[in-house]
């Protein structure tokens, strides 16, 4: 599952009463991001793989002419894989940090190319949500807490947002309870 824990949770509070210092270190934190099928070093075992079989079918004809009304053809191919292959690794650079201490709990996106968008509230008003039906994917995971519902994770898969889920919950009980 494409997320990283840092937790703190396990012994005793090192500040106690209502509030946190400012600067301190959150109790948990937690960063997602989306699941990449390809790594960056078979992005080049693959261009090169798709070369090799492109130039296959170049042999017939190598010698004539058509050789060269194919060849743009067949590099224009190589080049718009790349292109979008790129696309896409731009565009999982999606991030969600969440961020827990025992007086708020901050949730950052950053998505390339947007404004990061910035949700704060009490982790003891907070509540996780799963929508099973109605929501823009399967197992639809929610916190609701301040003014407003978000959305966390929604490019997991529903088997990752419900582990997830358990994960928070039982974190945002041990914070409420320390």
């Amino acid at each position: 599952m494409p997320v990283k824990w840092h937790k703190t949770l396990d012994g005793a509070p090192e500040i106690s009463g209502a509030s946190s210092v400012a600067g301190a270190e959150p109790l948990a934190s937690l960063t997602l991001w989306p699941h990449r099928s390809l790594p960056r070093t078979g992005f080049a075992g693959f261009i090169g793989v798709t070369f090799l079989l492109l130039l296959i079918p170049l042999f017939a004809v190598l010698g004539t002419l058509v050789l060269w009304a194919l060849l743009p053809f067949m590099m224009g191919t190589l080049a718009l894989l790349w292109f979008f292959l790129e696309r896409s690794y731009k565009s999982a650079e999606l991030r969600e940090d969440l961020s827990i201490w025992h007086d708020r709990m901050e949730l950052i996106r950053s998505e390339p190319g947007k404004e990061q968008k910035f949700w704060q509230a009490n982790p003891y008003w907070v509540s996780l949500h799963i929508h099973d039906k109605g929501g823009p994917v399967e197992h639809y995971l929610t916190l609701k807490g301040g003014d407003r519902e978000v959305e966390l994770g929604a490019f997991l898969s529903p088997e990752e947002r419900l582990a997830l889920r358990d994960e928070l919950d039982l974190c945002l009980r041990r914070v409420n309870r320390g």
